[in-house]
């Protein structure tokens, strides 16, 4: 799929009619939308994302999301995207025309199940005076009864591109770190739900979901009256916890938001200090700042491990009660492995004597010879009873009756303590007072770099952060308590759920319903067997893919050795691995790692998802020095996609030595130019785009 031609009308500062056409050259695949700031770069990318989804797009990227509501809603959003110059110049005898703002797309390439077509045309338009928005899509340039019965905004989500993976589509590299960034539950969850449906994991998701309800629905088919009430009552208590649960998490992702908000102004702040005292550079203080947050994060992790061994000390401590409970669980082990219980033999072996006797009293026998048959039986029998007595010495008595799987664990976690945990136990206290001396060390450093008590600035500042340190404090304790309340909240739905779904399983089945119910559980086994088997092979290659990409693009070859990406409670989130084995963490990575981590995660998730779409890129290269923006040249731009569009500003997004490196994969050119009027789209030859941009600033100079 491609974009054809992008046309704007009256939309933010480009006044009148703009028009973009792509057209293609061989294999290249690149071309560059120039211009100054404020000139409409990012608005040309917004005017896409807005054509695609209206309404929707706060659910898009958060940056949407803030500029509706900063704009007081999204009808006062719509009122803003009308060019300025045209408000003005309306009157009462405009044509229909000047009343509307409208972006259209037209898309060639596009292949969509059961609707045989070469091109889709999309018209998203507002119009001023009705305060009406219109959405129109076109199939080989006519209205087609398919699209118009699905609807045009669930035709482009499911047809031409899912909203949640849009922002991986249209971004603006220098956000792009988003993806590096996510933290919060909610920011995981949001990339989870964009992650499953590029690597096409949703619709068995989906599918998973139907069918759960199709079980629930069909065992409800049979109920009673009373039973209803009660079900009723279930369903009622379980929308009431899930209101609940997500109000927990929107406050949680409040109270993180705010944090890193108080966090960002306590550096603010902290750096401020630093100044005043004239003891640090800002190099310094980031790098001490660096070493500070690495060393208190290899303390917890020590502590951590510290106390992993301590839950084994008590068993240390025990000595010779451990070695006793070991000979204990190998007695009753070697006793469970024998074939009879010597109790139920001497059991045994004492009814059959009896009985033996009493049959011989029964044959009147002479007594001399039944007085020798009783010896000698009597002797077989204590001779029995002593070997077993001798085979299984000392107390026979069966105490723990450990499994085999419980015994294995003790095994194990005994030879540890008898070999190994002395020695890793005193490796670990040393690391743990070395890490804690040069911490101190750091916090001193920074403390030293503060100002001297007597400048009153300084003391204003200081207790401006202790300030913040305090708020930071009881937001962290909050949260506390809102994830011990989401556990807590999360428990009581899971319980009502599973009693709900036991209780459903008391109705009796309507005859009719039996076959229906037999078929779907046999589906919904499947697909779970189907859906785990997606995600492990997914996770495979995705972990590979986003290593080969970051030794594509990174310098530092031995910096990432290894990818993890775990799923943990419908949770996805990555790892990267050093070549130590510890997982680095992505906050200490510079904003050009992490714009090098976000874009090898982008180029992995495209080429898994095999969705052919055009990528949107504004402010690429920026954060790059010369070595990785040449790697991000040629060997992301090139392969991306078939059809890439940058917004470079020139001369430092995109350098003229850069852009010589570009122009053997360049398209087509453009260069964005301004009036009072507005801004409008100009082509420009390829090759010249340097030199007219050279041109206009000079006459703009002049």
């Amino acid at each position: 799929m491609k974009i054809a031609q992008i046309s704007l009308h009256n939309f933010r500062i480009y006044h009148g009619h703009n028009s973009i056409s792509f057209s293609s050259k061989d294999k290249r695949n690149l071309s560059i939308i120039a211009g100054k700031n404020g000139y409409g770069k990012t608005t040309l990318l917004t005017s896409l994302v807005w054509a695609f989804y209206g309404r929707l797009m706060a659910q898009v990227e958060e940056k949407y999301r803030k500029d509706i509501k900063s704009a007081g809603g999204y009808e006062n959003y719509l009122n803003d995207l009308f060019n300025h110059q045209a408000k003005i110049n309306l009157g009462d005898d405009s044509n229909l025309e000047d009343n509307l703002c409208y972006v259209k797309i037209e898309l060639t390439d596009v292949s969509i199940p059961s609707i045989p077509c070469e091109r889709v045309t999309i018209t998203r338009s507002y119009n001023i005076k009705s305060g009406e928005e219109n959405l129109e899509v076109l199939i080989d340039g006519a209205e087609n009864e398919l699209t118009k019965e699905v609807g045009y905004e669930i035709f482009i989500n499911d047809f031409i591109l899912p909203r949640e993976i849009a922002k991986f589509f249209f971004f603006d590299a220098e956000k792009i770190v988003s993806l590096a960034e996510a933290r919060s539950k909610n920011e995981l969850r949001n990339l989870s739900r964009a992650y499953s449906e590029v690597l096409g994991i949703k619709k068995y998701e989906e599918l998973r979901k139907n069918l759960e309800s199709l079980l629930s629905k069909l065992r409800r088919s049979g109920v009673d009256g009373l039973q209803k009430v009660q079900l009723d009552e279930f369903d009622a208590k379980i929308a009431e916890k899930t209101k609940l649960i997500t109000y927990n998490q929107e406050q949680q992702d409040k109270v993180d938001q705010k944090v890193n908000e108080l966090k960002s102004r306590n550096d603010s702040l902290q750096e401020k200090l630093i100044r005043e005292g004239n003891s640090l550079s800002l190099e310094d203080l980031n790098e001490l700042k660096l070493k500070r947050d690495n060393l208190k994060e290899n303390s917890d992790y020590l502590k951590r491990k510290l106390k992993k061994h301590l839950d084994i000390a008590p068993l240390v401590i025990s000595g010779k009660h451990l070695v006793r409970l070991d000979k204990q669980l190998k007695l009753e082990a070697k006793l469970k492995s024998n074939k009879l219980d010597p109790k139920i033999l001497e059991k045994e072996l004492k009814n059959f004597s009896e009985k033996f006797v009493t049959s011989l009293n029964s044959l009147d026998l002479d007594k001399e010879i039944q007085e020798k048959i009783n010896q000698s039986l009597n002797e077989t029998f204590r001779t029995s009873t002593m070997t077993e007595s001798k085979a299984e010495p000392g107390n026979t008595e069966i105490l723990l009756d450990f499994s085999e799987e419980k015994l294995r664990k003790f095994q194990t976690l005994l030879d540890y303590i008898q070999t190994s945990f002395q020695e890793d136990f005193n490796k670990i206290v040393q690391e743990e007072k070395t890490n804690k001396i040069l911490l101190n060390r750091a916090l001193k450093k920074i403390k030293q770099g503060e100002v001297r008590k007597n400048n009153h600035l300084a003391k204003k500042i200081r207790e401006e952060k202790k300030d913040v340190e305090n708020e930071i404090h009881e937001l962290l304790v909050k949260k506390e308590n809102l994830i011990a309340e989401f556990g807590a909240q999360t428990q009581e739905i899971n319980s009502l759920k599973m009693k709900a779904s036991e209780f459903e399983k008391n109705f009796k089945l309507q005859q009719t319903d039996e076959k229906k119910y037999k078929v779907t559980e046999t589906l919904l086994v499947k697909i779970n067997t189907i859906i785990t088997r997606i995600k492990e092979e997914k996770r495979y290659s995705l972990q590979k893919a986003i290593l080969m990409g970051l030794k594509r693009l990174m310098h530092k070859n031995n910096f990432i050795e290894k990818v993890g990406v775990s799923i943990r409670e419908e949770v996805m989130d990555i790892d990267l691995i050093s070549n130590t084995g510890n997982i680095i963490n992505k906050d200490a990575l510079s904003k050009g790692e992490q714009q090098l981590y976000a874009t090898a995660l982008l180029k992995a998730l495209v080429d898994e998802s095999g969705i052919n779409f055009p990528v949107f890129i504004d402010s690429p290269l920026q954060k790059f020095d010369k070595f990785h923006a040449e790697n991000i040249i040629q060997e992301f731009y090139p392969t991306i996609s078939e059809q890439v569009v940058l917004f470079p500003l020139l001369e430092k997004e995109l350098s003229e030595a850069e852009f010589k490196l570009i122009t053997p994969h360049l398209n087509q050119a453009f260069l964005i130019q301004n009036s009072k009027q507005g801004s409008r789209i100009e082509p420009v030859a390829a090759d010249q785009l340097f030199l007219e941009f050279k041109k206009e600033t000079s006459a703009q100079a002049y």
